[in-house]
């Protein structure tokens, strides 16, 4: 049995502050004795409580972040990598920089990691564009726009807006 991620966050929080605290009792003990560490476990915990009351936003932020896998984070970023090498290959900075054997292979990876069903959809239209414009292979220009589009896509979704309402595509055949 596995326990979520976000329990476990929730535990290890519990734990580093039962830490602190006990850091707290043990300084006081050293200091005074048994009084100084009820004393040191009081003003530790204290201390502590009121850091989450003022600013709880950090461990609510950690536990958000944990929310989510990254998994389709991923997924995009290694599409985006894809196209961009495809891109490379069909317009190279060298004349004959790329072979068609090279520029094939580049093509099959960017379309068979485009194609993934875990692909978050805004990403999908937008891999689809560039490939599409890639293929023309006719106006740099529009393939370097396309690809920059297809980077935004991934921007935004690493930064969650798109995959808030937008499911992965199953519909690849």
């Amino acid at each position: 049995m596995t326990t979520p991620l976000r329990t476990r966050v929730y535990v290890m929080t519990v734990a580093v502050l039962v830490s602190v605290v006990g850091s707290g009792a043990c300084f006081g003990f050293v200091l005074d004795g048994w009084v100084g560490a009820v004393v040191g476990a009081t003003a530790t915990s204290l201390g502590a409580g009121f850091g989450m009351l003022v600013r709880p936003r950090p461990a609510v932020a950690s536990v958000q972040a944990v929310s989510g896998d990254g998994y389709a984070e991923g997924i995009a970023d290694t599409v985006l990598l894809s196209i961009a090498m495809y891109e490379a290959a069909v317009f190279p900075l060298t004349p004959d920089g790329a072979s068609d054997e090279e520029q094939d292979a580049r093509r099959t990876v960017a379309y068979r990691l485009s194609d993934y069903d875990g692909l978050p959809r805004s990403v999908r239209v937008s891999a689809a564009a560039a490939l599409e414009t890639l293929d023309d292979g006719a106006d740099a220009e529009r393939a370097r726009a396309a690809v920059k589009e297809l980077s935004l896509a991934v921007y935004e979704c690493r930064n969650g807006r798109s995959l808030t309402g937008d499911a992965p595509d199953s519909s690849s055949g």
